[in-house]
Protein backbone atom coordinates (compact mmCIF):
# COMPACT_ATOMS: atom_id res chain seq x y z
CA UNK A 1 0.00 0.00 0.00
CA UNK A 2 0.98 3.62 -0.83
CA UNK A 3 0.06 6.25 1.92
CA UNK A 4 -0.14 10.21 1.60
CA UNK A 5 0.64 12.19 5.10
CA UNK A 6 -0.52 15.39 4.55
CA UNK A 7 0.12 17.17 7.86
CA UNK A 8 3.06 19.08 10.51
CA UNK A 9 6.13 18.50 11.19
CA UNK A 10 7.59 19.68 14.28
CA UNK A 11 10.77 19.21 16.57
CA UNK A 12 10.59 18.45 19.84
CA UNK A 13 11.71 20.04 23.09
CA UNK A 14 10.92 17.39 26.16
CA UNK A 15 11.56 18.25 29.54
CA UNK A 16 11.19 15.48 32.66
CA UNK A 17 9.95 17.53 35.14
CA UNK A 18 8.25 15.99 39.11
CA UNK A 19 5.41 17.72 38.41
CA UNK A 20 3.67 19.51 35.19
CA UNK A 21 3.43 23.41 36.20
CA UNK A 22 0.54 25.29 36.61
CA UNK A 23 -0.27 28.88 35.76
CA UNK A 24 2.27 31.29 37.00
CA UNK A 25 4.38 28.18 38.58
CA UNK A 26 8.05 27.72 37.38
CA UNK A 27 8.88 23.69 37.59
CA UNK A 28 12.59 22.92 37.72
CA UNK A 29 13.04 19.77 34.84
CA UNK A 30 15.66 17.20 35.09
CA UNK A 31 17.46 18.11 31.85
CA UNK A 32 15.86 18.44 28.18
CA UNK A 33 15.67 16.41 24.77
CA UNK A 34 15.50 17.36 21.22
CA UNK A 35 13.62 15.41 19.07
CA UNK A 36 11.49 15.11 15.37
CA UNK A 37 8.01 15.23 16.06
CA UNK A 38 4.63 16.71 15.20
CA UNK A 39 1.47 14.37 14.12
CA UNK A 40 1.84 14.71 10.08
CA UNK A 41 5.79 13.67 10.51
CA UNK A 42 4.98 10.78 13.67
CA UNK A 43 1.80 8.66 11.85
CA UNK A 44 4.14 8.94 8.55
CA UNK A 45 7.16 7.61 10.44
CA UNK A 46 5.42 5.12 11.64
CA UNK A 47 3.44 4.00 8.74
CA UNK A 48 6.57 4.05 7.02
CA UNK A 49 8.03 1.35 9.79
CA UNK A 50 4.86 -0.96 9.44
CA UNK A 51 5.69 -1.19 5.82
CA UNK A 52 3.70 1.21 4.17
CA UNK A 53 5.51 3.57 1.19
CA UNK A 54 4.95 6.96 2.66
CA UNK A 55 5.27 10.19 1.18
CA UNK A 56 4.91 13.43 3.43
CA UNK A 57 3.61 16.59 2.94
CA UNK A 58 4.58 19.54 4.96
CA UNK A 59 6.55 22.09 5.65
CA UNK A 60 9.27 23.24 7.75
CA UNK A 61 11.46 26.71 8.05
CA UNK A 62 15.28 27.15 7.29
CA UNK A 63 16.89 27.36 10.94
CA UNK A 64 18.71 24.83 12.36
CA UNK A 65 15.72 23.06 13.94
CA UNK A 66 14.86 22.13 10.33
CA UNK A 67 17.28 19.35 10.27
CA UNK A 68 15.49 17.70 13.71
CA UNK A 69 12.35 17.69 12.71
CA UNK A 70 13.34 15.90 9.73
CA UNK A 71 15.50 13.25 10.96
CA UNK A 72 13.10 10.62 11.83
CA UNK A 73 11.26 10.68 8.30
CA UNK A 74 14.66 10.46 6.48
CA UNK A 75 15.55 7.52 8.91
CA UNK A 76 12.15 5.94 8.24
CA UNK A 77 12.44 6.40 4.23
CA UNK A 78 9.85 8.41 3.97
CA UNK A 79 9.62 10.58 0.48
CA UNK A 80 9.99 14.22 1.19
CA UNK A 81 9.82 14.79 -2.39
CA UNK A 82 6.97 17.30 -1.61
CA UNK A 83 8.57 19.13 1.17
CA UNK A 84 8.17 22.39 1.21
CA UNK A 85 10.69 24.70 2.92
CA UNK A 86 9.50 28.27 3.46
CA UNK A 87 10.64 31.33 5.00
CA UNK A 88 9.19 31.27 8.71
CA UNK A 89 10.39 29.36 11.67
CA UNK A 90 10.48 24.93 11.70
CA UNK A 91 7.47 23.87 13.86
CA UNK A 92 8.09 23.72 17.53
CA UNK A 93 6.48 21.54 20.82
CA UNK A 94 7.32 22.81 24.16
CA UNK A 95 6.42 19.10 26.36
CA UNK A 96 6.77 18.78 29.78
CA UNK A 97 6.70 14.94 31.02
CA UNK A 98 5.84 14.15 34.37
CA UNK A 99 6.88 11.03 36.78
CA UNK A 100 3.62 9.15 35.71
CA UNK A 101 4.75 9.41 32.12
CA UNK A 102 1.19 11.95 31.38
CA UNK A 103 2.48 15.09 29.26
CA UNK A 104 1.78 18.58 28.50
CA UNK A 105 2.39 20.32 25.28
CA UNK A 106 2.27 23.72 23.53
CA UNK A 107 3.15 23.73 20.14
CA UNK A 108 4.34 26.61 18.03
CA UNK A 109 2.82 25.90 14.38
CA UNK A 110 6.04 27.96 12.69
CA UNK A 111 5.61 26.92 8.82
CA UNK A 112 3.04 24.52 8.85
CA UNK A 113 0.46 27.35 9.15
CA UNK A 114 1.89 28.81 5.83
CA UNK A 115 1.37 25.17 4.14
CA UNK A 116 -1.41 25.42 2.03
CA UNK A 117 -4.20 24.12 -0.95
CA UNK A 118 -2.09 24.88 -3.33
CA UNK A 119 1.26 23.00 -2.30
CA UNK A 120 -0.60 19.97 -2.21
CA UNK A 121 0.34 17.32 -5.46
CA UNK A 122 -2.08 17.61 -8.47
CA UNK A 123 -1.66 13.86 -9.07
CA UNK A 124 -2.21 11.14 -6.62
CA UNK A 125 -1.29 8.14 -8.94
CA UNK A 126 -0.09 4.74 -7.20
CA UNK A 127 -1.53 6.03 -3.66
CA UNK A 128 -3.80 4.10 -1.71
CA UNK A 129 -4.96 6.14 1.53
CA UNK A 130 -4.68 9.57 2.41
CA UNK A 131 -3.69 10.17 6.04
CA UNK A 132 -4.86 13.34 7.78
CA UNK A 133 -4.93 15.05 11.45
CA UNK A 134 -5.66 18.53 12.64
CA UNK A 135 -2.41 20.48 13.08
CA UNK A 136 -2.67 22.32 9.46
CA UNK A 137 -5.16 25.01 8.30
CA UNK A 138 -8.56 23.69 8.06
CA UNK A 139 -8.36 25.06 4.60
CA UNK A 140 -5.49 22.44 3.69
CA UNK A 141 -6.91 19.14 5.33
CA UNK A 142 -10.27 20.00 3.84
CA UNK A 143 -8.44 20.29 0.03
CA UNK A 144 -6.41 17.40 0.52
CA UNK A 145 -9.97 14.70 1.66
CA UNK A 146 -11.42 16.54 -1.03
CA UNK A 147 -9.08 15.87 -3.57
CA UNK A 148 -8.21 12.05 -2.25
CA UNK A 149 -11.27 10.89 -2.05
CA UNK A 150 -12.49 12.38 -5.69
CA UNK A 151 -9.07 10.40 -6.59
CA UNK A 152 -10.43 7.21 -5.09
CA UNK A 153 -8.49 6.76 -2.17
CA UNK A 154 -9.41 5.93 1.32
CA UNK A 155 -9.05 9.06 3.66
CA UNK A 156 -8.24 8.69 7.19
CA UNK A 157 -8.64 11.59 9.52
CA UNK A 158 -7.06 11.81 13.33
CA UNK A 159 -9.27 14.43 14.55
CA UNK A 160 -6.35 15.36 17.26
CA UNK A 161 -5.86 17.94 18.13
CA UNK A 162 -9.80 18.70 18.92
CA UNK A 163 -11.31 21.38 17.54
CA UNK A 164 -15.08 21.95 16.35
CA UNK A 165 -15.44 19.54 13.86
CA UNK A 166 -16.45 20.43 10.10
CA UNK A 167 -19.49 18.98 8.58
CA UNK A 168 -17.95 19.39 4.74
CA UNK A 169 -14.47 17.76 6.02
CA UNK A 170 -16.28 14.45 7.17
CA UNK A 171 -18.27 13.91 4.35
CA UNK A 172 -14.75 13.31 2.53
CA UNK A 173 -13.50 11.00 5.40
CA UNK A 174 -13.89 6.93 5.57
CA UNK A 175 -12.06 6.67 8.69
CA UNK A 176 -12.57 8.60 11.50
CA UNK A 177 -9.78 8.04 14.51
CA UNK A 178 -10.46 10.12 17.73
CA UNK A 179 -9.89 9.96 21.75
CA UNK A 180 -12.02 10.39 23.98
CA UNK A 181 -11.45 13.92 24.34
CA UNK A 182 -11.62 14.69 21.06
CA UNK A 183 -14.98 12.06 21.08
CA UNK A 184 -16.81 14.46 23.57
CA UNK A 185 -15.95 17.56 21.34
CA UNK A 186 -17.95 15.33 18.26
CA UNK A 187 -20.67 14.63 20.84
CA UNK A 188 -21.29 18.26 22.01
CA UNK A 189 -20.45 17.49 25.61
CA UNK A 190 -18.58 14.95 28.19
CA UNK A 191 -18.36 11.41 28.16
CA UNK A 192 -17.75 8.68 29.93
CA UNK A 193 -16.10 5.77 29.32
CA UNK A 194 -18.87 3.09 30.01
CA UNK A 195 -19.22 0.97 27.29
CA UNK A 196 -22.50 1.60 26.19
CA UNK A 197 -21.97 5.22 26.10
CA UNK A 198 -19.11 5.06 23.83
CA UNK A 199 -20.56 2.70 22.02
CA UNK A 200 -23.32 4.94 20.83
CA UNK A 201 -21.29 8.37 20.29
CA UNK A 202 -19.29 6.23 18.15
CA UNK A 203 -21.82 4.97 16.00
CA UNK A 204 -23.23 8.75 15.51
CA UNK A 205 -19.96 9.93 14.09
CA UNK A 206 -20.91 7.38 11.20
CA UNK A 207 -24.20 9.47 10.27
CA UNK A 208 -21.28 12.38 9.67
CA UNK A 209 -19.92 10.37 6.86
CA UNK A 210 -17.17 8.27 7.72
CA UNK A 211 -18.07 4.31 7.51
CA UNK A 212 -15.49 3.25 9.99
CA UNK A 213 -15.39 4.83 13.77
CA UNK A 214 -11.84 4.02 16.14
CA UNK A 215 -12.33 5.92 19.48
CA UNK A 216 -8.92 5.09 21.06
CA UNK A 217 -9.02 5.03 25.17
CA UNK A 218 -5.32 4.68 25.99
CA UNK A 219 -4.23 1.99 28.55
CA UNK A 220 -8.09 0.51 28.63
CA UNK A 221 -7.29 0.19 24.19
CA UNK A 222 -9.92 1.35 21.22
CA UNK A 223 -13.65 0.95 20.08
CA UNK A 224 -14.04 0.63 16.60
CA UNK A 225 -17.68 0.85 14.65
CA UNK A 226 -18.44 0.37 11.55
CA UNK A 227 -22.52 -0.18 10.06
CA UNK A 228 -22.10 -4.09 10.68
CA UNK A 229 -20.09 -4.75 13.81
CA UNK A 230 -18.88 -3.21 16.98
CA UNK A 231 -15.22 -4.36 18.61
CA UNK A 232 -13.28 -3.34 21.58
CA UNK A 233 -10.36 -4.66 22.49
CA UNK A 234 -7.99 -4.30 25.71
CA UNK A 235 -4.51 -2.64 25.63
CA UNK A 236 -1.21 -4.68 25.80
CA UNK A 237 -0.21 -3.91 29.14
CA UNK A 238 2.92 -1.72 29.85
CA UNK A 239 4.58 0.53 32.13
CA UNK A 240 4.37 3.85 30.30
CA UNK A 241 7.72 6.35 30.16
CA UNK A 242 6.38 8.67 27.68
CA UNK A 243 2.98 8.92 25.77
CA UNK A 244 4.36 11.33 23.66
CA UNK A 245 3.18 10.07 20.01
CA UNK A 246 1.56 7.40 21.95
CA UNK A 247 -1.56 7.93 19.51
CA UNK A 248 0.47 9.03 16.37
CA UNK A 249 1.98 5.81 16.57
CA UNK A 250 -1.40 3.70 16.30
CA UNK A 251 -2.94 5.73 14.18
CA UNK A 252 0.45 5.48 11.53
CA UNK A 253 0.40 1.75 12.16
CA UNK A 254 -3.16 0.93 11.84
CA UNK A 255 -4.06 0.83 7.78
CA UNK A 256 -0.38 -0.80 6.84
CA UNK A 257 -1.34 -3.47 9.41
CA UNK A 258 -4.89 -4.03 8.63
CA UNK A 259 -4.54 -4.56 5.13
CA UNK A 260 -1.96 -7.09 5.19
CA UNK A 261 -4.03 -8.77 8.68
CA UNK A 262 -7.21 -9.12 7.64
CA UNK A 263 -9.53 -9.96 9.48
CA UNK A 264 -9.89 -6.83 11.72
CA UNK A 265 -9.69 -9.23 14.78
CA UNK A 266 -6.14 -11.13 13.76
CA UNK A 267 -5.17 -7.18 12.95
CA UNK A 268 -5.83 -6.62 16.48
CA UNK A 269 -4.35 -8.97 17.96
CA UNK A 270 -1.13 -8.85 16.14
CA UNK A 271 -0.39 -5.09 17.75
CA UNK A 272 -1.01 -6.74 21.05
CA UNK A 273 -4.82 -5.97 21.62
CA UNK A 274 -7.13 -8.81 23.05
CA UNK A 275 -10.86 -8.50 22.47
CA UNK A 276 -13.13 -7.53 24.80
Amino acid sequence: MSVLVVGSINADITVRAERIPGPGETVLGQGARLSPGGKGANQAVAAALAGAAVRMVGAVGRDAFRDVALAGLQRSGVDLSDLQILDAPTGLALITVDPAAENAITVASGANTLLSPAHLPERLDGFTHLLLQQELGPEVTLAAARHAQASGLRVLLNAAPARSPDPELLQHVHHLIVNEHELAEFSGGSLTVEASALEAAARNLLTCGPDTATVTLGALGHLTVTSGQTLRFMAHPVTPVDTTGAGDTFVGCWQPGWTRAKPYTRHCRLRGWQPV
